[in-house]
């Protein structure tokens, strides 16, 4: 286009001088004076445009030229800014790593205040023998009650306590949305001890707080572990009912749960039911300062699909833990009764539904064969947990050093536990 332009005025510029060599021709002044006209008109005209061309070229350079100094004057404010940015990019990962680090002491801190109000040993229990002849069965009972307690004490001091998780899934895609957290404790061989074996003899003896904080704070660090591979699954952490109810492990328990509320949609308590339905004043004031903090309940061991749900949702319990048998048993093997006696209106298919008007979702658990599951779909029960899905298993070494409270935490929760017996 500027070539065409170009192309014109050059034309434009001849015809202009012919026409003024042309006019002087014809006034008389002859071919010689006519022909200098012309070309002294193109010299001219040439002259003029080169000028008039020069002037834009310069000023089409110098906006060039200012653009060009903006564009730098502006990526030299953003590498200003940017360098800024990455200053304060890295004085905040710094303090963040000095914060979640004065975080961690706090905690450590804190299970240490557990402990640190006893002073007497649990030797003199273990000392102490009845009043009976030492062959009788009496005596014999005592002192089979106290190796045990002293295996439980000395799996607890000697931090012999394992975590185990099992899967919890949904259904049907049986993609893994929550863990069960479990405690196996170890006796002096190695050997797992099952919660049948002591934990009789842990309540009897106020250690089963000891057990609890352990608990908390192992799934509490499993939790923040499990975030940061970003994965967003809960865990059930069961607590004790005498664990709400002791003046001194609960305000403790408290206040670590409020340094972490951020843990509040991936810690779940659970209860079993009887435990829930016993549950005191001093218990329920306790579960309804753990909800403030947005924490949510679960409740395990169901014997009955018959409810109170309005209770249920004012204790902020958002599910419940049915066994698959006992589902499939009192929803689909009624031969047209009604499921739920106070609800007669409530068919088998409706009970998931009816539980979710309440915030509570079911979960089925100990599913351990397919035939189940298809009748567990047929209810609308979306959450299974069994040995079909994964047995429990305890997490890895590595990761389980990684959990390990204070080294004097247990030991000054069983002599506080030794200090509430003694005061009882």
């Amino acid at each position: 286009m500027r070539a065409l332009t170009n192309g014109f005025l050059f034309f434009g510029y001849v015809f202009l001088a012919m026409t003024v060599g042309a006019f002087l021709w014809r006034a008389g002044l002859g071919l010689g004076p006519g022909i200098a006209a012309t070309f002294g008109m193109l010299g001219v005209l040439g002259a003029a445009h080169a000028l008039i061309a020069g002037a834009a070229e310069r000023r089409r350079l110098k906006a060039e030229i200012g653009a060009v100094r903006e564009a730098h004057r502006l990526l030299a404010d953003a590498m200003e800014q940017t360098q800024g940015a990455l200053g304060d990019l890295a004085q905040a990962i710094e303090a963040g790593a000095l914060t979640r680090t004065e975080e961690l002491s706090g905690e450590v801190r804190m299970l240490e205040d557990l402990i640190q109000q006893m002073s007497a040993s649990i030797d003199q229990r273990l000392t102490v023998t009845p009043m009976a002849a030492p062959d009788s069965p009496e005596a014999r009972r005592h002192q089979q009650s106290n190796l045990l307690l002293k295996t439980v004490h000395d799996a607890l001091s000697e931090n012999r306590v394992d975590l185990y998780l099992q899967p919890v899934v949904t259904l049907p895609q049986r993609r893994t949305v929550f863990y069960e957290s479990f405690t196996r404790l170890r006796d002096s061989t190695d050997r797992v001890m099952m919660p049948a074996e002591y934990l009789s003899i842990a309540e009897g003896e106020g250690l089963v707080p000891a057990i609890d904080n352990l608990l908390l704070f192992r799934c509490a660090q499993i939790v923040r572990r499990l975030a940061r591979q970003d994965r967003k699954v809960g865990v059930f952490c069961n607590v004790a009912l005498s664990s709400l109810g002791d003046e001194t492990f609960f305000p403790q328990f408290l206040q670590f749960l409020s340094e972490n509320r951020d843990l509040n949609q991936a810690l779940i308590f659970e209860l079993g039911q009887a435990t829930f339905d016993a549950r005191g004043a001093v218990e329920a004031r306790n579960m309804a300062k753990l909800a403030d903090l947005g924490f949510r309940f679960s409740l395990d061991k169901v014997q009955t699909l018959d409810l109170d749900f309005n209770d249920l949702q004012r204790s902020d319990v958002k599910f419940i833990k049915v066994a698959a048998d006992l589902l499939i048993e009192q929803l689909l093997d009624m031969d047209g009764g009604a499921p739920i006696p106070s609800l007669r209106d409530i068919q088998a298919a409706d009970f998931a539904q009816l539980t979710r008007r309440y915030g509570i979702e079911v979960i089925a658990e100990k599913c351990e064969s397919e035939r189940q599951i298809v009748d567990i779909l047929e209810l609308d029960v979306t959450i299974a947990q069994g040995h079909l899905f994964g047995e429990p298993r305890a997490i890895k070494e590595a990761v389980l050093a990684e959990t390990d409270p204070p080294a004097d935490f247990v030991r000054s929760t069983l002599i506080n536990a030794e200090r509430r017996r003694r005061y009882a």
